[in-house]
Order: C-alpha cells, then sequence, then structure tokens
C-alpha cells in the first residue's frame, strides 16, 4: 500500500473517480490539501475564482451542463462559510456538487482557532453544512479518507442528486499513511432503481381512463436523462406535457404536444392544460409553490378531483403536496418506459389536442407584442427573441434571478436537455456569471450564453475574469434596469409603493455602473446597445466571436417583466384593506396542499 498525506489521497481519489476539474481559493485551511493537486503527475486543473460561494455554483453549472460531479474546495472559517448559498442551491435543486473544506487541525479545536466556530460546541461549521447537504463527513484521521471520499460519491451518484461536503481537518491533510485508494466502480450499485409492476399496472389502467390527461416534466427527468422516455410516452398515448422551472428542456418546445410552463410565472397555455387535467402524470416533480401556484386549485392544477401519478426516485416526495392515485419510486427513465410499454390501443384526443393548438397560438400572439416590440429601453422579453434568433439549436442558456428568469422560462425556447439552466428552487442572485463558466468548461463544444439582470450581476460580477483565466468564452448579457425590478413589482403589487428596489443618485435619477466598460476591464470584448435595430447584429458579433463577450442591454424599469399568469401566496399586509386583500383571502382558501 502506498503512503500518502491526506491531500495527496483526495488528489488522487479524485483524479481516478474522474473528476475533471478543482474550483476554489486556496486559503491557509488548506493549503497542504491543495499542494497536493501540483504533486500529481496527472493532475486536475485548479481553477481559481474570486469568491468561495462562486466555486460552488460554478461546479453546480458543470454538474447541470454534464450529469457529472465537480468538486470545489475551500479553506476554513469565512472561506467554507461563503459556500453555504452554493450548497443551498445544489441542494434545493438536486445537483451533485462535492465541497471539500479544511478544519482546524483534531489538536486544537475548540481553542478558539483563527477562524474556528467555537463558542456553542468546537468547530461548528459541519452543522452549518448540515442543512444544506445530503451527507456531510468530518474526517479525523488519515486512514478515514478513503472510505469517506467513497461514501460521498456514493451518495451524490445514487438515489436523488445533491451536494455533500467532506471537512478535512489541517493536520488530516498534512499526515500520511499506508492506505489503498478505493475502487469507485466496487462501490457503487450497477443499474437503476426499476418501478413496481404493480404500480406500473395501476398507473396504465388510471391513464388508459384520462380524458384530458399531462405530463409534468420536473428536474429529476433530467437528471435521469428521461427526456427520450418522455418523449416517446407523450407520443404514443398522445399527452400534451409542461414544464417545471427545471424541467425546461425536457420535452422539445417545437413540439406539437408542448404545452409550456407551469406556476406563477408559467404559461397561459400550461397553465390551462395542467389545471384542465384529469390525469396528472408528474416525472421527478416536487410540486414546489411557484410550479403550482401555491396549491390553488384551478390556477396550475387541480388535485383532486385530477388523479396523479406521482413517479420519482425519492419517496419523500410522493405525496407530500397532493395525494398521489399511484406513487411510484423508481428511475424516471425506467418508470416512464415501463408505463408506455404497458399502454395498448390507440386514445382519441383530437378535441383536447385541437384546443391546445389554439390557445398555442394565442399565447404566440401574446408573446409576440412583448418579444417583437422595437420599444426602446427594451422589454425583458425583446432581447430574448435576438438572442434565440442567433444562438445554434443546442446552445446553452444560463438564466438569472428575477425578471430574467421568469421571462426566459416563459419566452426562450430550448429544445434538449441540459441546455436551460436556472437557479430554480433557491433562486440564488450571484448564481448565473459562475454557473455559466461551470456550463462551458463542461461542455467547450457548445455555445453558452448568460442571461441576467443588472443586480443579479453585481452579485458575482467579478467572476467574468474566469472567461478569460480558465478559458471559458461565454457570452454575458446584462439586462440593465438599474435595480431590482422583480421584487419592486412584487412590492408595488402588494402594496402600491416600494423600498430598497431601485439603484437611484441622492437626486432620484437611476445609477448604473457603465457595464460594457466593466466587461473591456477585464479583458472581455464589450458592447452597449444604444438602439433598437443593433440588437440582433451586436448580439450576433458576440456569439460568433468565439471569445468571452458582454453585451449590455439597457432596459425598460416599467417594461413589463414576465406575465404572471398563476398564483404566488405572498400575505398581503392587513393595514391594506382594499380589494387585494379580499383577493388574498378568496385565493388562499383554494389552496389544495393542507
Amino acid at each position: 500500500m502506498p503512503t500518502l498525506t491526506g491531500g495527496q489521497i483526495v488528489a488522487q481519489t479524485l483524479r481516478n473517480y474522474g473528476v475533471e476539474y478543482v474550483a476554489g481559493i486556496p486559503g491557509h485551511g488548506i493549503w497542504s490539501l491543495t499542494d497536493a493537486f501540483l504533486d500529481d503527475p496527472g493532475r486536475i486543473p485548479f481553477v481559481q475564482t474570486y469568491h468561495e460561494q462562486s466555486a460552488v455554483h460554478l461546479a453546480d453549472g458543470y454538474y447541470r451542463a454534464t450529469g457529472r460531479p465537480m468538486a470545489a474546495v475551500t479553506s476554513i472559517g469565512a472561506g467554507a462559510s461563503n459556500t453555504v448559498i452554493g450548497m443551498g442551491t445544489a441542494f434545493t435543486d438536486s445537483t451533485s456538487v462535492l465541497v471539500i473544506t479544511g478544519g482546524p487541525p483534531t489538536h486544537m479545536r475548540g481553542h478558539g482557532l483563527l477562524q474556528e466556530l467555537d463558542r456553542y460546541t468546537a468547530n461548528d461549521f459541519p452543522k452549518v453544512a448540515e442543512a444544506v447537504t445530503k451527507r456531510h463527513w468530518v474526517a479525523t484521521r488519515v486512514e478515514e479518507l478513503p472510505f469517506i471520499l467513497h461514501r460521498s460519491f456514493n451518495s451524490m451518484l445514487t438515489g436523488r442528486p445533491g451536494p455533500v461536503h467532506v471537512e478535512v481537518p489541517m493536520d488530516v491533510q498534512a499526515e500520511s499513511a499506508d492506505v489503498e485508494l478505493h475502487d469507485l466502480a466496487r462501490r457503487v450499485p450497477v443499474g437503476r432503481p426499476h418501478p413496481d409492476p404493480v404500480a406500473i399496472e395501476r398507473a396504465a389502467g388510471v391513464l388508459r381512463a384520462a380524458t384530458r390527461p399531462v405530463i409534468v416534466v420536473g428536474g429529476g427527468a433530467i437528471s435521469s436523462d428521461a427526456a427520450g422516455a418522455v418523449l416517446a410516452l407523450a407520443e404514443r398515448w398522445s399527452v400534451p406535457v409542461v414544464t417545471t422551472w427545471n424541467g425546461k428542456g425536457g420535452f422539445p418546445e417545437d413540439h406539437p404536444l408542448f404545452a409550456g410552463s407551469v406556476g406563477q410565472t408559467g404559461t397561459v397555455v400550461g397553465n390551462r392544460i395542467a389545471a384542465s387535467a384529469d390525469v396528472v402524470v408528474a416525472v421527478g416533480c416536487r410540486f414546489t409553490d411557484w410550479s403550482s401556484s401555491s396549491y390553488a386549485r384551478g390556477v396550475s392544477f387541480s388535485i383532486p378531483p385530477a388523479k396523479l401519478i406521482h413517479i420519482d426516485v425519492d419517496p419523500h416526495e410522493i405525496g407530500k403536496n397532493y395525494p398521489a392515485e399511484v406513487g411510484i419510486v423508481a428511475d424516471a427513465q425506467r418508470a416512464v418506459t415501463a408505463l408506455t410499454d404497458a399502454l395498448s390501443g390507440t386514445p382519441h384526443r383530437a378535441d383536447y389536442l385541437a384546443e391546445l393548438q389554439e390557445l398555442r397560438q394565442q399565447w404566440e400572439d401574446t408573446l409576440a407584442e412583448r418579444r417583437d416590440s422595437q420599444r426602446f429601453p427594451f422589454t425583458s422579453q425583446r432581447p430574448l427573441g435576438a438572442l434565440r434568433a442567433v444562438l445554434p439549436r443546442d446552445a446553452i442558456i444560463v438564466a438569472g434571478s428575477g425578471n430574467t428568469q421568469g421571462a426566459v422560462k416563459q419566452t426562450f425556447p430550448v429544445y434538449e436537455p441540459r441546455t436551460h439552466l436556472t437557479s430554480g428552487g433557491f433562486s440564488s442572485m450571484g448564481w448565473a456569471v459562475p454557473a455559466a463558466v461551470g456550463a462551458k468548461l463542461g461542455r467547450p463544444d457548445r455555445v453558452v450564453a448568460c442571461v441576467l439582470g443588472d443586480g443579479d450581476f453585481l452579485m458575482t460580477a467579478q467572476e467574468i475574469a474566469l472567461a478569460v483565466t480558465a478559458d471559458a468564452p461565454v457570452v454575458f448579457v446584462v439586462q440593465n434596469n438599474a435595480g431590482y425590478m422583480s421584487i419592486r413589482g412584487g412590492q408595488r403589487k402588494q402594496t402600491s409603493r416600494h423600498i430598497g428596489t431601485e439603484f437611484n443618485r441622492p437626486d432620484g435619477t437611476p445609477y448604473s455602473p457603465d457595464f460594457a466598460a466593466l466587461g473591456a476591464a477585464f479583458g472581455i470584448e464589450s458592447w452597449k446597445v444604444s438602439e433598437p435595430g443593433s440588437l440582433e447584429p451586436t448580439l450576433r458579433k458576440a456569439v460568433e466571436s468565439g471569445a468571452p463577450a458582454l453585451v449590455e442591454v439597457p432596459t425598460d424599469r416599467d417594461a413589463a417583466g414576465p406575465w404572471v399568469p398563476g398564483w404566488w401566496d405572498f400575505p398581503v399586509p392587513a393595514y391594506i384593506r382594499d380589494e387585494r386583500q379580499d383577493e388574498y383571502h378568496r385565493i388562499r382558501a383554494t389552496e389544495q396542499h393542507l
């Protein structure tokens, strides 16, 4: 058995397990570990980020684009704590990321070591990580590391994906032991969980009796590579398909059976089709409040009276928010394929499908009003239409939080899995820029465009430097409306006023950095669109440059963000006593989740 330090064990194991990049900032608490990457002759490239949060977001974007895990490493204390938003985002959206942080030397714990959290118990950071990870470990001896590492990969790569955290104390990184590195292929199960045949037959019986069925594609369908199986089921049984935030891309949006997205900022088509369905087949969908219009009956779903066939690899999600007529715990791809195979005959849905096409045309007419508008500054939708026109069909779009996130969901069609990436459930601002770089590192063969608002961009704007230093040419499209306009819009709707949402000078005029100049300062080709006619040519120039690029797009503060065809349960303050209060309580009374 070789004699290896803890750092060498980590470096060599990650290489053996197929990790292609490690991102982070090598603070003092992890020096002995990061130095070991230099010692490994087949070393993994180290991507130096400018903030620890961004390292996790970068690894998150890499996983969403490829389906393969990446590692993020940071120091102890502040460096480790900065990873929490990244881990929370990955945990909420079920993406696999390995986060390794340093820790106080085992013989120094509890003594108030520099950057140690020790007031309640010695070294408290693992408790922080516990809430935002699938599993976490603290190595106390060098000999434990091979076991801990194969367990962390087993956790990430089986069942429901999610981030894991490993703390490696500074002395464990530096000390050595005679160890055997474990073969991952012999530490993870072979194959995928198949569904119970009895459950499949029950589900097939429910679906055979349906007159207005709908398939809901969630993020789990993409994680399990079930898009092809979903397409086969939809076509075999003539079933319209809707998508959630993270399910977008799980069904080609130019297919005649595509009905749109569901939820508060879903589409009119998606919500109407899903809400009027008599059978709902949910594939890897956890029915969040945003995707379910806070469970208000008849807005996005009506369960009951609709019967739910719920397919998910995580039994925790079955029956959590809606009662399931049939709950199937299995890999989504295997379950959907089995369900398709169990169906026979030919359903007749001419009227239903004609209704779908009529609704699709009405929605297209609605979209065109904003997507094709020539007003300047632009609507939220106008740059998205132009960008879709200049991007290849298989390009990856990375959407920021807020108005842009909703507008992309509604307006920007995608056609393949893993080509629409967004921080759905956690909706983290600051995620998009580093995640786009991660996506480009994972898919260098694809064009990657990152579209986000200026407020989101400013959270992690420094990470555009990675497009240069990591050789990851991303096109950044910054929709500049000088503020958090999504938040402002919500405040104004609820209370007719707003606070803390506009970037203004003391005299009340809008304040904004010069984003094109900022991009140029980072060594990135940059443009600011100055009039409607130059929008598409500028975006085309950026995309065709093949280099890191930034395009600033002035966006009207009062030009509408996404449409809001759904419902979001946001309580109205008691001192507001007009019709908003009545409407809130009326719709809240229809919520079905309780």
